[in-house]
């Protein structure tokens, strides 16, 4: 299954007319697929470039076209005797800030169109290389054949492409044989719900409704802004402010336990704005002296009368 297909099993189950998710899962991986429906699909784009964690179990001794178990083996080779202590020093140079291939099977795009597509019809792809952030690469795990690894990176990383390229540092290939999502931030201890469970409750006539999260979760990485009256009013209505207009504000802490904030993705310039009452009105970027609004929830302006 597609991310996009359980997107839509999911919208269907919770009658929503609009929805979208926080990022592609791999159709052969399990685990976290962040949900956003309604007025929530506006800080959908917002949660792509989060960091996220991983738990893959690597296969030596065979690569793939898909860098995965779904794809044809291409090379097969022995997988030499290899101690902890060698495993853990391949690892150290996938750490940080480096440079990775993406798999070709992938829906970066070239032209317009996925590599994935090119892929698929037999044509020839050049998968490009970008840099990418690697927090953590450490193994869990090992059996005969195989290694557990856990993984936390930035937005864009393939674990796919780190497991390749460790299989090739130990001399001996790799793909992924499985792969689980285990959190995206802020969901940091998310409580995770199977299509099944969801299924099996609409029908017993449950209101779902039960599990969802107020939009202002996704938020909690970013820096708030907290107006007066008269400036949520103007606000509300799509005005802009003058900055020391703006009656306080406030720095929105990390979530206990979290790492890097908001800042470090790319989402520094925005900041969520909320009312004297605390109600979230939408999200605004700093130019200058100014405070623009960016993306307003549609009940800012009735709020702000």
């Amino acid at each position: 299954m597609s991310s996009n297909q359980a997107l839509q099993r999911v919208r269907h189950l919770f009658r929503a007319e609009k929805a979208g998710h926080t990022g592609s899962l791999d159709p052969l991986a399990t685990g976290l697929l962040p949900v956003c429906f309604g007025e929530a699909t506006k800080i959908a784009g917002l949660l792509l470039g989060s960091r996220k964690a991983y738990e893959t179990v690597a296969t030596l001794g065979a690569t793939t076209d898909t860098d995965d178990a779904d794809g044809v083996v291409l090379r097969e080779r022995p997988v030499p005797v290899l101690e902890n202590a060698a495993i853990e020093a391949a690892l150290v140079p996938f750490h940080g800030r480096i440079r990775q291939r993406a798999p070709i099977y992938s829906a970066l795009k070239q032209g317009g169109e996925p590599l994935y597509a090119m892929a698929r019809r037999g044509q020839t792809v050049e998968a490009p290389e970008r840099d990418v952030e690697v927090d953590a690469f450490r193994l869990v795990e090992r059996g005969d054949g195989w290694l557990r690894l856990h993984v936390e990176c930035g937005s864009g990383t393939y674990v796919r492409s780190l497991v390749r390229d460790l299989g090739e540092a130990l001399g001996c290939g790799a793909h992924v044989a499985s792969l689980r999502r285990l959190w995206v931030e802020p969901f940091r201890q998310p409580a995770m719900l199977t299509l099944e469970a969801l299924q099996q409750q609409a029908d017993q006539g449950v209101d779902l409704d039960a599990h969802l999260l107020p939009i202002d979760a996704g938020l909690s990485r970013f820096h708030r802004v907290v107006l007066d009256a008269d400036s949520a009013r103007r606000f509300g209505y799509g005005q802009s402010l003058a900055f020391d207009a703006v009656s306080s504000t406030a720095i929105g802490s990390d979530t206990p336990g979290g790492g890097s904030s908001a800042a470090s993705h790319g989402a520094s310039d925005l900041s969520v704005v909320v009312g004297p009452g605390g109600t979230l009105l939408g999200l605004a970027s700093r130019e200058g002296d100014r405070l623009r609004p960016q993306r307003l929830f549609s009940w800012a302006s009735t709020t702000a009368a």
